[in-house]
């Protein structure tokens, strides 16, 4: 089952998209997909009332926009440097631990809404990352063995990241990530037990029609497993926290001069598998 929300920025309600295709809206059992429906054992919910026939069949206008599948996350927490390869195509060095940096959570935006190119920029890059919902507190977790079962469930998710801002501004990251728009997220939830095994999955981007990543996510340093466990030494991760766990080789940093970054008018294309596809329009903010 694929678990989504539907509606105008601010007005999206959710729904579930059972595995024969058919809509069903959430309405019956949650308000909306969030920490409170992930703690509270929402997915299981809403698993048991599709196998019942529950939920009715979802009344939604043709048209209708995707918004992010989870409401705004408490805290984006995300990995660089996590790929080999891509570690190697900008010139860094493969990271004894991982490398921990913050995005504002108000970024987070539908998967096929404007990627908003932010003024004076000149260095807007794409980067397909494997997105990682919490679904129970984590704190202090004994070993990477532990870490899986806090997960609720992985999302496509695109850290963009302004490379000036991010590297020569100061030298602080944040500021590269946070910017308006800065994170597409969806289409859809996909439940944690219906991922076999989130080191086997593949992510590919496109822009413009040419495709800059294709890679798998077991070329990652550190694992699913292992990034949890590791954060969860210095922060308390909370139901509905969203993890994006790094990107693979290929994005517009790594390659030769003039660098291709993102140009007003670029249609930037993603997806993993399993998880879905996005579609953005690049557009001066």
């Amino acid at each position: 089952m694929q678990l989504l929300r539907l509606g105008e920025p601010g007005s999206e309600r959710p729904f579930v998209r059972a595995d024969d295709g058919t809509l069903r809206d959430l309405a019956p059992l949650a308000s909306d997909i969030d920490g409170a429906f992930l703690a509270g054992g929402g997915i299981a919910q809403v698993a048991a009332a599709l196998e019942s026939g529950e939920l009715p069949v979802a009344d939604v206008a043709e048209g209708v926009r995707t918004g992010p599948p989870i409401a705004q996350p408490g805290k984006i927490v995300c990995i660089g440097l996590n790929y080999r390869k891509h570690a190697e195509e900008t010139n860094a060095p493969i990271p004894a631990e991982p490398v921990v940096f913050m995005k504002a959570p108000d970024v987070v935006v539908g998967p096929n809404d404007p990627l908003l190119i932010p003024r004076k920029s000149t260095s807007t890059d794409w980067e397909v990352e494997l997105g990682v919902v919490i679904g129970k507190t984590a704190r202090y977790l004994d070993s990477p063995d532990d870490a899986l079962d806090h997960v609720a469930g992985y999302v496509l998710s695109h850290d963009v990241s302004e490379r000036e801002f991010q590297i020569h501004r100061g030298g602080q990251w944040d500021k590269g990530k946070s910017c308006e728009n800065f994170n597409p997220l969806g289409p859809w939830l996909l439940p944690a037990s219906e991922v076999a095994d989130p080191q086997d999955l593949g992510l590919r981007l496109w822009v413009n029609g040419k495709l800059w990543q294709d890679s798998t996510t077991k070329d990652m340093v550190f694992t699913v497993a292992e990034i949890i466990h590791y954060l969860s030494q210095f922060m308390v991760l909370r139901p509905g926290d969203l993890i994006n766990t790094g990107t693979p080789q290929g994005v517009a940093l790594g390659q030769p001069e003039p660098k291709p970054y993102l140009r007003d008018g670029d249609v930037v294309e993603l997806e993993i598998d399993g998880l879905g596809r996005q579609r953005q329009a690049a557009k001066q903010a």
